[in-house]
């Protein structure tokens, strides 16, 4: 296990818990409380990183002894496969990322990484992402409250706003506004110094929802992954999306496939972020979206896509 995740004081009863250095499964969550009530924002990819995590809340507040609502921004498992450990909380999530978190279980993600060795590239970078991580014995625990749209909640005298900006990463993200604590954490609508990955899009939306957030004048911004950041954070991650966006754009339209396409992009200042490789799933999904009449790669050639470009 890791030992460089730490839990920030953000002062006013918020904190925010990064894993370094962001990249697959190292995820942020987050800590609202007043008036000895809280709410918790993402559990970790597993159980051990989700206790040591809730150790840490624990240890820093009395609130946190017990988690009365925890919301789960999407339905990547590195934000919700530790749900159990808070089982008896209030679990919230939009309507479509609860549709969306049976997709790909704790049971899947470890027989993925059993038979790795069988899959040849693909199967070298899954085990170098996911490998770390302790998937055996995870119970899926789902939300036992959707919404739509917005949802408003009380954590003491304090409000905390649920807005659904998805489909998007996923097919139905969530941030959350503190708006007394000009806080906001995102979940995976922003990566910093990380490249973004598009598993569902349209990239519309995710564009839309990068300039709500700066729109928003937050403070203090807490991305999925990557360090603490402001509205620039928030900006680069849609600058790059328009970036992505345009030059795959040019490429489908001379006729190019989307592997050649991933491949012949030249990434510029981005090429320096974490993970570029996943620019592979990025044209993949805009591809789609510009009507691409190829069936869809399963997630083994995806990974392998990205297993090529990250040599």
């Amino acid at each position: 296990m890791r030992d460089d995740a730490r839990l920030e004081d953000l002062g006013g009863g918020l904190h925010a818990y990064l894993q370094p250095d962001g990249s697959w499964g190292l995820s942020n969550a987050g800590l609202v409380c007043d008036s000895g009530e809280s709410l918790l924002i993402d559990t970790l990819y597993d159980l051990p990183l989700t206790q040591r995590m809730l150790e840490a809340m624990r240890a820093a507040t009395p609130a946190a002894q017990r988690i009365d609502t925890l919301v789960n921004t999407h339905a990547n498992g590195d934000h919700c496969y530790g749900n159990e450990l808070v089982g008896d909380a209030r679990i919230i999530a939009s309507t479509a990322s609860a549709e969306e978190m049976d997709a790909v279980t704790p049971s899947v993600m470890a027989a993925l990484l059993e038979g790795a060795d069988g899959l040849g590239a693909a199967g070298a970078f899954l085990r170098r992402a996911f490998g770390a991580f302790e998937f055996e014995g995870i119970t899926l625990t789902p939300p036992t409250e959707t919404f739509d749209g917005q949802l408003d909640l009380r954590v003491g005298d304090r409000r905390v706003e649920l807005i659904e900006v998805g489909p998007a990463h996923t097919r139905g993200d969530v941030i959350v506004h503190v708006p007394d604590a000009g806080a906001i954490f995102t979940g995976d609508i922003l990566f910093i110094d990380g490249t973004p990955i598009m598993w569902e899009g349209p990239v519309a939306n995710w564009i839309d929802a990068c300039e709500k957030i700066a729109a928003l004048e937050p403070r203090v911004i807490v991305p999925g992954h990557g360090p603490l950041t402001d509205v620039k954070g928030a900006l680069a991650v849609r600058d790059y999306l328009v970036y992505v966006r345009d030059e795959a754009r040019k490429r489908y339209d001379a006729g190019l496939s989307a592997r050649e396409a991933a491949l012949d992009i030249r990434l510029g200042d981005y090429s320096a972020w974490l993970d570029s490789e996943r620019i592979a799933v990025n044209v993949l999904t805009l591809y789609r979206e510009f009507g691409d009449p190829s069936p869809p790669p399963g997630p083994i050639e995806m990974f392998a896509l990205m297993a090529e470009l990250a040599r």
